[in-house]
């Protein structure tokens, strides 16, 4: 896709968040659940993922969203962790299922809006367990979790990124 056609495509888009504020604003869902041994099974509706534009920027909805595979990563991450730290402590956990939400405001995103953020202003992850656990258990699986999930922990106090480039001629 060249610039232009881009442009072409996030115009109404665009126009549609200046005129409608609040359009622009969306909240992503991912969801898995824990399976056999330590793992998490993610719910991503892709064999194999190819990332590109979320429908709300002006894709078409085929490929996948990173912002979905964040929230993905989230969940699979702390399920794992969920399974191992429940099985390290002999914790019951017949089941459970992770769930993580993310609020976006696109505006930010394709520049409607220098004032809103780029990137999730708030995500919210949740566990529903199917377990005898009891509250001291839960409460020390829970803190695990969120202290050993390296998904969260990495949202949760972000790292320095650097960004380089390589030019190939």
């Amino acid at each position: 896709m060249k610039a232009e056609e881009l442009k072409s495509l996030q115009a109404p888009i665009k126009q549609r968040y200046r005129d409608e504020p609040k359009t622009a604003s969306i909240t992503l869902r991912a969801k898995g659940k824990i399976g056999e041994g330590v793992t998490c099974n993610v719910q991503t509706g892709k064999a194999l993922v190819e990332a590109g534009l979320h429908p709300a920027t002006g894709g078409t909805g085929l490929s996948a969203c990173s912002g979905d595979m964040l929230l993905e990563s989230l969940v699979a991450c702390a399920g794992v962790t969920l399974r191992a730290v429940a099985t390290a402590l002999d914790i019951p956990l017949r089941d459970a299922t992770v769930r993580a939400e993310g609020d976006l405001d696109f505006r930010g995103t394709l520049a409607v809006s220098k004032e809103v953020p780029v990137g999730f202003q708030q995500i919210r992850l949740r566990f529903d367990l199917d377990t005898d656990a009891t509250e001291e258990q839960l409460a020390t699986l829970l803190r695990l979790t969120e202290r050993y999930c390296v998904v969260y922990q990495t949202l949760n106090q972000p790292p320095k990124i650097d960004i380089s480039h390589c030019v190939s001629k």
